[in-house]
């Protein structure tokens, strides 16, 4: 079966192809973050569309930027989470040394609808034993209740939508 279709409102593209909005995008993300984290060690941004977002924003930082990637695209031992999307099943990999234990992340993407790949990311980076100080979302579907998925683990959007 194929993803259920999201609402126009989801869709980050607008804000990609336009370079003045994009950058826009990308400094109320850094702000929102130099305001909350006095340290943060890296990004780690999801498959696809965090992998976006991530870079610059780990960039503007000056910090690294980490892949959680789709399996199989990884190279080198991955640690590796099957989870449950609305849709069936899916495995999330990231790199056995990607991050060192008490490490600070910030898990970025550009949507959270049902919570499901952004729950399986934490895990991920709760095996690798980093410390997770936020994930962060550029849209968030608070009808979808992805959130609740995350448990006590912060978690921040600029936009909501019902």
């Amino acid at each position: 079966p194929s993803p259920p279709a999201l609402p126009r409102c989801s869709d980050i593209s607008p804000l990609l192809k336009d370079p003045v909005a994009f950058r826009t995008l990308i400094d109320l993300l850094e702000d929102h973050l130099r305001a909350s984290f006095p340290k943060i060690d890296f990004i780690a941004g999801l498959d696809s569309r965090g992998f976006l977002i991530g870079p610059p924003l780990a960039q503007r930082l000056g910090i690294g930027f980490v892949p959680v990637r789709k399996k199989g695209k990884l190279p080198g031992p991955t640690e590796s989470v099957s989870y449950t999307l609305e849709y069936g099943k899916a495995e999330l990999e990231i790199q056995s040394d990607a991050v060192e234990p008490g490490q600070k992340v910030v898990i970025v993407d550009d949507l959270l609808a049902t919570g499901g790949t952004m729950s399986a990311a934490c895990e991920l980076l709760k095996r690798l034993r980093a410390e997770i100080l936020e994930c962060l979302v550029v849209i968030e579907l608070k009808a979808l209740k992805g959130a609740e998925k995350l448990k006590s683990i912060p978690f921040h959007s600029l936009l909501q939508y019902d």
